[in-house]
């Protein structure tokens, strides 16, 4: 039909043809027109000066970040919402670890002072019971049981110290005073002091005590300072894994998302669920990777904290100690008598003290106070204000929501109803584009699993060294954590000593002292009984070190007598009313 017959037949619908046509379509000038009223205000309320944004949109080709559509943004304010968009990433990060943060610094101080009372405690209450039993007899000898205590204490620091080596240090001083307070009718040189001493695994003259405590202690004390330790070291690697840099192509990436729909002109659109979840995953990729080591560490936390409420409780064994010790020193009063046999027929025949002969019981002892056992009621209170079983029941409500941080972290992050839309609201968000779906799927977690990310370019043949060096650090401590579990020590740093407090006792860690492990148990029933003779005899200590517990006390020779050497007696029973004339076997 030629087509002015149409226009002069039909012109009303034609009109009404064009008009819709016109309705329909945005002119480039309508869309310059359009007012950026609220894209400023949102700017300005940022604290960024409105100077440079436009009045209404402008063309976008200068824009590098966003699509160059038409938009609010100069050039000048694509760049500083860029790094505005980095500021907000970093305080997302900051904000949802700092329950990991706080939980360890908080534990870790909690857990500290806790532990450090308990062996003040434990040593204080020594000294009152022993005191208050012997008096100046005591106070006079108290070094030897004060160094015990500064060796606990350096150990439980950090210190590169073996807690068999102090237990039998301090057994073999105790041996040798006590020995010598059981015949005090005799003076007795160092050498054969160190003679009793050096056969004391032969002779036990404190029958099993010694054992029985180094088994407590130790699993007790490793247990503890492998736990602070640790609590200190995931303090330190949340504190590194959250001090990020975002690279460039994470800043494309956050300012994509947060900023591009202000520069569009539409503020209040957030971006779309599955869009920030890809977005937070290519950032956080290298924080993910730690998520394996991360939950290991974790649950070994969790299984320490588990003993240290259980059989390796550091209240019971910070009590025991005196208890123990008075126990030792009671039975080697109980076999003074076939102790000193033993030792004369080993070590020889000691001289009678000068001006000093054979005394009765009665006058020898006759006004000392015995060793004796103490009741629960003169053992140390519970230390910082709370107890052990509260603090570990504290941690362990604290540890459980730890497991899987890494990983979740972007959906902790994008859950934030500031930072993305809700997954049920997927039509009406910010896709990267512009408004509606995001169609692309969400990635999966870790470095490698970055190659296809849509959003953000990972080099997945580039892993973050300091990341890296996260992971090992884990795994060290993890290690350690696990070692402690069976009463083994191992420190977090390489050293010399390695794991030399725990070792030797991996058949009787859990006997003694915890039900289920005691004498009753069947397996402890079960075990060859032990054979003192067989004991390798101890190599001969180095009595001089500067500055050392070994240092003679003394100058007045070689040779000292029983009231020299030790100025109290303890018990009643002490005298032998005779001498064995053989010859040393053991010299």
């Amino acid at each position: 039909m030629d087509t002015r017959l149409c226009l002069s037949r039909y012109p009303l619908l034609v009109l009404l043809c064009a008009a819709c046509a016109l309705s329909g379509t945005r002119s480039p000038v309508a869309s310059a027109g359009r007012s950026c009223a609220d894209t400023r205000q949102v700017y300005s309320e940022k604290g960024y000066s409105t100077g440079t944004a436009p009045m209404t949109q402008i063309s976008g080709e200068h824009l590098r970040l966003c699509p160059q559509d038409y938009t609010c943004c100069s050039s000048q304010m694509e760049e500083t919402l860029a790094l505005q968009s980095e500021r907000d990433f970093l305080k997302a990060v900051e904000e949802n670890s700092q329950f990991l943060l706080t939980t360890f610094t908080q534990r870790h101080r909690r857990f500290d002072e806790f532990f450090r009372e308990l062996i003040d405690l434990s040593e204080k209450s020594m000294n009152q019971m022993f005191t208050k039993t012997y008096g100046r007899l005591f106070t006079q000898n108290a070094h030897v049981f004060q160094e015990l205590f500064v060796e606990l204490r350096r150990y439980y620091s950090g210190g590169s110290v073996s807690l068999s080596e102090v237990l039998s240090d301090f057994w073999s001083r105790l041996v040798e005073r006590v020995f010598s307070l059981v015949n005090p009718q005799y003076q007795f040189s160092e050498d054969y002091l160190e003679c009793v001493s050096k056969h004391a695994e032969q002779l036990q003259p404190f029958g099993d005590v010694p054992r029985k405590l180094r088994v407590q202690v130790s699993r007790a004390f490793i247990a503890a300072r492998s736990l602070s330790q640790a609590l200190a070291t995931g303090r330190d690697i949340v504190n590194k894994a959250t001090k990020l840099t975002a690279d460039s192509e994470c800043v494309r990436g956050l300012m994509r998302q947060w900023y591009c729909p202000l520069c569009r002109g539409m503020p209040s659109l957030r971006p779309c669920h599955s869009l920030c979840l890809n977005v937070m995953k290519g950032c956080l990729a290298n924080q993910a990777d730690l998520d394996t080591e991360w939950n290991n560490f974790i649950d070994a936390l969790y299984q320490v904290s588990e003993k240290l409420e259980g059989p390796f409780n550091m209240e019971l064994a910070s009590d025991s100690i005196s208890v123990k010790v008075s126990e030792a020193i009671m039975h080697m009063q109980e076999n003074s008598v076939s102790i000193s046999t033993k030792v004369f027929q080993g070590c020889g025949n000691p001289r009678p003290a000068p001006g000093r002969s054979k005394r009765s019981p009665k006058e020898s002892g006759g006004n000392r106070r015995p060793f004796r056992t103490y009741t629960p009621e003169e053992k140390p209170t519970t230390a910082a204000g709370t107890n052990l079983d509260r603090l570990v029941t504290e941690l362990k409500e604290r540890l459980r929501p730890m497991r899987g941080f890494w990983v979740s972290l972007p959906h902790t992050i994008c859950n934030d109803e500031k930072m993305a839309t809700d997954v049920t609201n997927e039509d009406r968000c910010w896709n990267g584009q512009t408004r509606g779906r995001y169609l692309p799927d969400v990635t999966g977690d870790g470095l490698v699993s970055q190659i296809n990310n849509p959003e953000v370019e990972v080099d997945i043949a580039r892993p973050d060294v300091r990341t890296r060096q996260l992971i090992m650090e884990l795994r060290v401590a993890t290690n350690k954590l696990r070692h402690a579990q069976s009463g083994q020590d191992m420190d977090f740093m390489d050293s010399e000593e390695g794991s030399g407090s725990g070792g030797g006792d991996h058949g009787d860690r859990y006997n003694d002292d915890w039900p289920g492990y005691g004498p009753n148990s069947p397996s402890y029933n079960n075990k060859p009984p032990l054979n003192p003779a067989s004991n390798p005899a101890k190599p001969p200590r180095i009595r001089e070190r500067n500055g050392s517990k070994w240092k003679k006390n003394n100058g007045h020779g070689r040779v000292r007598s029983a009231s020299s050497r030790l100025s109290f007696s303890l018990l009643s029973l002490l005298s032998l009313p005779f001498v064995v004339n053989v010859a040393p076997m053991w010299r």
